[in-house]
């Protein structure tokens, strides 16, 4: 893939913790990152997102790693069927009791057939992955079909866990340009940039300008 000279920052709001992340969009997306925080346990998390030149995800590896404990998932997309493969040493669950937590869920999802229908990967999170549906669909283009709302199945993957589950999520561009992110528990109004990039996603992380704070 060569050097990838286009590069975003975020500062998590919710909890301590940031987002770093390398990329080129000219065909589709790649992306490599990685994601930080200090609950519900300390973690690391790194990924590789490829896209198909529709933004339709065609690859995600993630893995997250603590002390005494690291996972992995890999989702592949083709044909509208999705594959699912897992690894996983030392016990996260450890970690989780001992700060006071319940026992995480196992990594991947029993069932990728539940994903059927789902174009795009959501790691929690991650304001990255936000840009998926944004671009396959075209919500980033300011005042076009403002109001209309879409209805979409996504491959939510938990974080520390890797736990993969089916959500469904509704993204609505607004008048003033925000696009409004919204599932059966929360809402969001995002502010994106013209590459359909999260700016400010209240509540989670905002973008940070290296050197300059907060964009």
């Amino acid at each position: 893939m060569g050097l990838l000279s286009a590069g975003l920052f975020w500062e998590r709001r919710d909890v301590p913790g940031a987002e770093q992340v390398r990329l080129t969009d000219r065909d589709g997306l790649y992306a490599q990152g990685t994601v930080l925080a200090a609950a519900p346990v300390g973690y690391a998390c790194h990924y590789e997102l490829q896209t198909d030149p529709g933004w339709t995800t065609a690859r995600f590896d993630v893995r997250a790693e603590g002390a005494g404990w690291t996972r992995g998932v890999r989702l592949e997309l083709a044909a509208g069927r999705w594959r699912v493969t897992t690894s996983e040493q030392g016990d996260l669950d450890a970690a989780l009791v001992a700060a006071g937590h319940a026992r995480a869920g196992l990594p991947g999802i029993e069932d990728p057939d539940q994903l059927y229908g789902a174009f795009d990967v959501d790691l929690a999170g991650s304001p990255l992955t936000n840009t998926l549906p944004i671009r396959r669909l075209g919500l980033q283009t300011k005042g076009d079909n403002a109001g209309v709302s879409h209805r979409l199945s996504v491959a939510w993957v938990l974080v520390p866990s890797l736990e993969v589950v089916q959500a469904d999520q509704i993204y609505t561009p607004l008048d003033d340009g925000r696009i409004r992110c919204a599932g059966e528990t929360f809402a969001a109004d995002l502010t994106v940039d013209d590459g359909g990039f999260v700016v400010d996603y209240p509540g989670l992380a905002r973008r940070i300008t290296p050197g300059r704070g907060s964009s």
